[in-house]
């Protein structure tokens, strides 16, 4: 938990400073809470300055663009507002006192003013209701939206420009600020952004809206060409793709034309900026067990391929760009992630940050990326971790983790880091982790993505027990002492895998989804689960009960935890409570662990430290191994 995580990097635009935020958690005087604070490195290494501080949170730090001036939100006055400071010294002002708080903000170009998104605020009818007690929520009505306002940086003049049934999900600058091109979904809710985006821009002193982009499926993540003349826009091709995909287009809006560019290798792009010259677009996407940055020429009818310009030996993340240079925070599987700074082809690379720097780190188990052949031949790569010491030829316990999505993948991120699954206090415990990415995991392209389609619980099956035959072949586990675990999607596979076969001696099923007809009906992601099953639950109750391990609990005989958070809305709370109650009615060696005011996955540090010892308590009270 010693470790930070450093996020929201931001580069000045002439190059010379680099802000950042860096997390890390409170867990004293009662208080079980991440706080984020704000840092400023120069480019040439010669600083690098804690720039806020307090018992409350700063982050998405922003230079303006003359570089004077950094905003950055804060809850330090109870909601979230903006807040402005000058680089070079002094307090800072908070310019924004919203009711409810904002989001997102963006500097205009010239850096006298700020965009913004606000949610709409209760009506006065509805305060009354509220503090009368009368407050009866009548779902998927009476949306609050997000809308777009702009305020100048000496918070006077705020201006709202959109209004309407629709929310706002991000936007972007024309470069001369005459012009803000927006993303909008029908709602806020989260099952919408599967189903439907479009695109508008308006005037960045008016309030008329000119459709950009109105198709079927999401289209969003609009960013401005250097010249204002093109947006370019992540989407699925018109049409929605619930399984997952994400292209980048263009559209000029002179000639109002959609444009595809060319395929990244995943096919799950985010874009990161435009190059100043406007010839290529820059993205960051997962490529096999990498976090990387690539390029795509902006041209829609070049045949320039993409090019990547980080290395496949650890994770590049939160990658921002200003002229030749490149801020990034970078982390492989035995080195805690800090700040870089490069040149955009890798060169004069350098750390800014020491964030973890000074945390003395013990003795690791090694980690390597392994592959092996599944049932049906596919190659499937998963990354092996040893226990701490192993000497070659001994016969170690293994615990397989399952990762979430399915469209989840495991890189080459810090071993030591926290997380749900602590993959080094399990090295430090004897035991061997084996992560596998089996079909269905992003990273490896659309085609294996989609390779689960109406198959869960099947070559995903043969998928991951083929992995754990690979490292019992490799002489390193202990084929009688295996255990499993995973979250959301790894917890449903974990639920499969002990109604197919016993080879298992515990299993720990976090925030799992054992009973897809009951799911997709209470989930708020509906559409991702009829996606995979190819259709609605009613016009296909076979499919469903086919991939639902509640059919086939009869079969259980591994001693299966079952943990679940009480708030959770993704795999609502009763799918873990289907599991356990089954189990336990039927004699098998069960316990539930309830995370309370936890949503899909622990938010507090102090619950998160009590996952992992808990589930290795588990495991080793039925390997019988070590008290």
């Amino acid at each position: 938990m010693e470790f930070k995580r450093i996020s929201n990097t931001d580069i000045s635009e002439d190059g010379k400073f680099v802000a950042y935020e860096v997390r890390e958690p409170v867990m004293a005087d009662e208080k079980s809470e991440y706080i984020s604070q704000i840092w400023v490195a120069s480019t040439d290494g010669q600083m690098n300055i804690q720039y806020t501080r307090g018992d409350k949170s700063s982050y998405s730090p922003s230079f303006s663009s003359d570089g004077q001036w950094l905003a950055f939100l804060s809850e330090r006055s109870e909601k979230t507002q903006l807040h402005i400071m000058r680089v070079m010294g002094g307090e800072a002002e908070q310019i924004t006192n919203e009711k409810k708080g904002i989001g997102a903000f963006q500097w205009a170009p010239d850096g006298k003013s700020i965009a913004f998104l606000k949610a709409d605020e209760q009506t006065d009818e509805e305060e009354r209701r509220k503090k009368e007690m009368r407050d009866v929520i009548e779902v998927d009505k009476n949306f609050k939206f997000n809308h777009l306002y702009t305020i100048k940086i000496d918070g006077h003049n705020i201006q709202r420009l959109t209004k309407g049934n629709f929310h706002v999900t991000g936007f972007d600058w024309s470069p001369d600020g005459s012009k803000i091109v927006f993303a909008h979904k029908p709602d806020p809710k989260i099952n919408t952004n599967r189903i439907e985006s479009d695109i508008s821009w308006i005037s960045s002193d008016s309030s008329k809206i000119h459709s950009l982009v109105n198709r079927p499926g999401p289209d969003h993540s609009p960013q401005f060409s250097p010249d204002g003349e093109k947006v370019a826009f992540q989407s699925e091709g018109g049409s929605p793709q619930p399984i997952g995909l994400s292209d980048i287009y263009v559209i000029s809006l002179e000639k109002n034309k959609i444009e595809p560019l060319i395929h990244t290798p995943d096919r799950a792009a985010n874009i990161l900026g435009w190059s100043d010259d406007g010839e290529q677009i820059y993205i960051s996407e997962t490529y096999h067990t990498s976090r990387v940055a690539l390029s795509i020429p902006s041209d829609p009818s070049s045949k320039q391929p993409y090019r990547l310009f980080t290395d496949l030996e650890g994770n590049t993340s939160n990658v921002d760009i200003a002229g030749t240079k490149m801020a990034y925070v970078y982390e492989s599987t035995d080195q805690p992630a800090e700040l870089y700074i490069s040149g955009i082809n890798g060169s004069a690379k350098k750390v800014l940050s020491n964030v973890n720097k000074d945390i003395q780190i013990p003795e690791m188990g090694k980690s390597e990326v392994i592959k092996w052949k599944s049932k049906d031949g596919m190659e499937i790569e998963g990354i092996l971790t040893y226990p701490v010491g192993y000497s070659k030829g001994d016969k170690v316990p293994l615990a397989l983790q399952i990762h979430g999505g399915p469209a989840g993948v495991f890189t080459k991120s810090f071993t030591g880091n926290p997380s749900i699954y602590m993959t080094q206090y399990f090295a430090e415990e004897g035991i061997a982790v084996l992560r596998p990415n089996p079909r269905g995991s992003t990273g490896y392209g659309k085609e294996f993505r989609y390779a689960n389609f109406k198959d869960w619980g099947f070559g995903d099956y043969e998928d991951v027990m083929s992995g754990v035959d690979k490292v019992i072949e490799m002489g390193i586990a202990n084929p009688d002492k295996l255990t499993v675990m995973g979250w959301s999607y790894g917890g449903y596979l974990t639920s499969f895998l002990v109604t197919r076969t016993n080879r298992f001696k515990a299993a720990s099923m976090g925030a799992g989804l054992p009973n897809l007809i009951s799911m997709t009906t209470t989930t708020d992601i509906p559409d991702y689960l009829v996606g995979h099953m190819g259709s609605e639950v009613w016009d296909d109750y076979d499919t469903y009960e086919k991939h639902s391990a509640m059919y086939r609990i009869k079969n259980v005989k591994t001693p299966t935890q079952v943990i679940h958070g009480a708030n959770d809305l993704r795999v609502p709370f009763t799918q873990g409570q289907e599991f356990y109650v089954a189990l336990k009615r039927r004699g098998i060696s069960t316990e539930m662990l309830v995370l309370p005011r936890t949503p899909h996955g622990p938010r507090e540090p102090g619950l998160l430290m009590e996952v992992t010892p808990r589930i290795m308590n588990w495991f080793w009270k039925h390997l019988q191994a070590k008290p």
